[in-house]
């Protein structure tokens, strides 16, 4: 039986067992509504708030400014909605990157249809904002600028600090996707002059359906669910206790964890990217060589198919993607390939391989000899890798 190795943490973690362990006495035993004035409410208030303040912590914010959403799409969605309705009477100009995830690029596609405009800054060949451009978009009537931390697909870490300087000195709302960032990366709200922040329990080992958004205090968010007083009448509706629970304990997790974490999926990725680049031609590494989440390896590979690539590696037992969980199932080539200005073909070739603090050296030895076992089978059966060798002859 083939081993089964998992590397597309970027797309979703596996829960940890302290995680669960947390969660499981919240759904029957302080199964109790946090809106109850009995002792059994009481129960799931207070870990409600407890979480709350740990959150806050963990980025330098004050608990009143914490709202917990179902997950980090939803909080994108009300960072921009909101701030848009919100400062309407300002402006209705907004700048983002051509490389966010699309839960804020269709959420800007969505303002435009509704009298906003929206520019969407460029990026270098490695995936790094534009500072220059970024500062240049900014008009009288900008309201807001969202940039993501870190992307999703091929790692890049972004200037944020130096956004947010921006973004301050101008006197507009700076709101970061830091989905992919948060529990891997620290973070300060203040230091980086960050007013909004999105992030996802389950890319950090906690439960799916529950994340946050951080609003700084004073800014005037409209509220994005209304029926109920829950998340001082900003988000209507229950709470999901068990679910804020689990966050509460992947976050402190997280955080015991980070610094050896890092270093051990540092020290994995920069031994990957070397094996591939070494063993594997007319490959390209995707992204910023050293300004890259720790755990994020993509190559985009000549003269092959990115889809046949994940279907036979998932034949291998190995658990990879092409890039975005979101976009699975397009036939389009990744924005972000593009947006760095790789070309359809070679976009088309792209390779995600995200690890985890549980990656082995031995797991991914297995990995490279995959890749080259199947990106040489597959190169034998393209006729435009055959004309390429025959040009080069």
């Amino acid at each position: 039986m083939k081993p089964f190795i998992y590397l597309d943490n970027a797309a979703t973690t596996k829960t940890a067992e302290e995680v669960v362990e947390a969660m499981l006495p919240y759904f029957s035993r302080h199964y109790g509504n946090p809106s109850s004035i009995y002792s059994l409410g009481a129960d799931s208030k207070k870990a409600v708030t407890e979480v709350r303040e740990v959150v806050a912590r963990s980025i330098g914010a004050k608990d009143n400014e914490i709202y917990f959403t179902a997950g980090g799409s939803e909080a994108d969605n009300w960072a921009l909605k909101a701030t848009a309705e919100a400062y309407a009477d300002k402006g209705k100009h907004v700048i983002t990157s051509a490389i966010e995830h699309h839960a804020v690029l269709h959420t800007c596609e969505y303002l435009e249809k509704n009298g906003f405009s929206v520019t969407y800054v460029g990026v270098d060949e490695n995936g790094i904002v534009k500072l220059d451009e970024l500062e240049a978009a900014i008009r009288p009537d900008t309201i807001l600028i969202s940039i993501m931390f870190a992307n999703n697909e091929i790692g890049t870490i972004q200037p944020i600090e130096k956004i947010g300087e921006i973004a301050k000195k101008h006197g507009i709302l700076f709101h970061t996707d830091a989905v992919q960032a948060y529990g891997q990366l620290p973070i300060n709200v203040d230091q980086y002059h960050i007013d909004m922040l999105s992030a996802s329990g389950h890319k950090l080992n906690g439960p799916k359906g529950i994340g946050f958004l951080y609003i700084r205090k004073g800014i005037r968010i409209r509220s994005f669910v209304h029926g109920g007083g829950q998340e001082r009448a900003r988000r209507a509706g229950t709470e999901n206790v068990p679910g804020i629970v689990g966050l509460g304990a992947a976050v402190r997790r997280a955080l015991r964890i980070m610094e050896e974490k890092t270093e051990k999926e540092t020290a994995l990725r920069d031994e990957l990217i070397r094996r591939i680049e070494e063993e594997i031609p007319y490959c390209r590494l995707n992204g910023d060589r050293h300004l890259r989440l720790p755990n994020n390896v993509n190559f985009s590979f000549r003269f092959v198919e990115g889809e046949s690539l994940l279907i036979m590696l998932d034949m291998e037992g190995i658990c990879a993607s092409s890039g975005s969980a979101c976009t699975s199932g397009s036939l389009d080539p990744s924005h972000v390939l593009l947006a760095i200005g790789l070309p359809h073909e070679i976009a088309h070739g792209s390779l995600r391989l995200t690890l985890s603090e549980e990656t082995t050296r031995e797991e991914l030895d297995t990995v490279v000899e995959a890749i080259k076992r199947i990106v040489e089978r597959l190169r034998a059966m393209s006729p435009l890798y055959e004309d390429f060798l025959k040009e080069k002859q």
